[in-house]
């Protein structure tokens, strides 16, 4: 094991350890990265959660780190729908795929591991999905000012393309008094 990982194992997952201090290590030497993508794998599962909320941090800085291991996170993540992946490193994986440079087959991709996600039983692997399928919305170039609009596919009673128009207002339905105990 190398050196860097020895300062991320031991105690709970319920603590940080030092991973505080690796972060800034490995923005330092960058060639201290890949020890981290392969403790995702590990058998310790504090490993796993330190190494992918390091991960998480350092790519907030350097997304650049990330790409040469894009094949590997694809794959954890897409893997890590079911439930034996632990929810700490789901819920950094949510954050970390969207900071990938997506093809837009890797984008649709990222959006269907992010909506399987949103299924999941942590409340902050879900919390994280909804923040990333925001953040890919945001990025995503046809939505950008300027974009042609996307084709619109309904149309009228007489066969033509439908045109915004004035919205019909809302119905205003009658309130009914309870009785009071």
């Amino acid at each position: 094991m190398h050196s860097i990982l020895k300062k991320l194992v031991g105690g709970t997952r319920r603590s940080l350890g030092h991973t505080n201090q690796i972060v800034t290590e490995v923005l330092s030497r960058p060639r201290l990265f890949p020890h981290l993508v392969a403790a995702l794998t590990s058998d310790d599962e504090v490993l796993r959660m330190r190494a992918a909320d390091a991960i998480e941090k350092i790519s907030a800085q350097r997304p650049d780190l990330l790409g040469p291991f894009k094949k590997n996170l694809f794959a954890l993540a897409a893997g890590s729908a079911a439930p034996s992946l632990q929810p700490e490193v789901r819920w950094h994986l949510a954050l970390i795929l969207p900071r990938l440079k997506l093809t837009s087959i890797e984008r649709a991709l990222t959006t269907d591991i992010l909506f399987e996600y949103l299924r999941d039983k942590s409340i902050i692997v879900k919390t994280h999905a909804l923040q990333s399928l925001a953040d890919l919305a945001a990025s995503d170039p046809s939505q950008t000012p300027g974009a042609p609009n996307p084709p619109r596919h309904r149309r009228n009673r007489l066969g033509g393309p439908t045109r915004p128009g004035p919205q019909t207002p809302p119905v205003a339905l009658p309130l009914v008094s309870l009785p009071v105990d």
